[in-house]
């Protein structure tokens, strides 16, 4: 099977890649980007570890690695009938923070509403761009305050 878009050729703009460093230990990475995206107006339904769970599971020996579903409610109903009810397959929008070593800590996003758009999930329109611009603006507020 063909892409059909190639990887290589997208910036990461194209997919509202935003990351950034945390000196801290990882637990209070988490709770610190929790709180921030809690007051940029996310909630965050979902949480869980996957570096615990494959551990656990297949002995993976991975370091720290959280992942936070963040969700703004009143975008995400706006972007689930923008795409008829498609982009809940890509729901929540998660900020994954990782231990780079200990007490720095990585904290990154990219934007399901962008990648949607890409993969024709959401259409090419002006209310998906008005719901992308939406989020960008949240998730910039929320990663100047971390």
């Amino acid at each position: 099977m063909t892409l059909p878009i190639d990887p290589a050729r997208l910036d990461p703009d194209d997919i509202g890649e935003t990351q950034t460093v945390l000196e801290m230990d990882h637990e209070a990475a988490i709770e610190h980007v929790r709180d921030v995206f809690t007051d940029a107006g996310f909630g965050v339904p979902v949480e869980f570890s996957p570096s615990e769970l494959l551990n656990e599971k297949v002995d993976a020996d991975r370091d720290p690695y959280y992942v936070l579903g963040a969700c703004n409610p009143a975008v995400a109903d706006r972007a689930l009938d923008a795409t008829d009810g498609k982009l809940g397959a890509l729901f929540p929008c998660n900020v994954v923070v990782w231990e780079e070593e200990p007490g720095r800590q990585r904290v990154y996003h990219v934007s399901i509403m962008r990648i949607a758009r890409l993969v024709g999930v959401a259409p090419d329109d002006e209310e998906m761009a008005d719901i992308v611009a939406e989020t960008g603006e949240l998730v910039d507020a929320a990663f100047e305050d971390l």
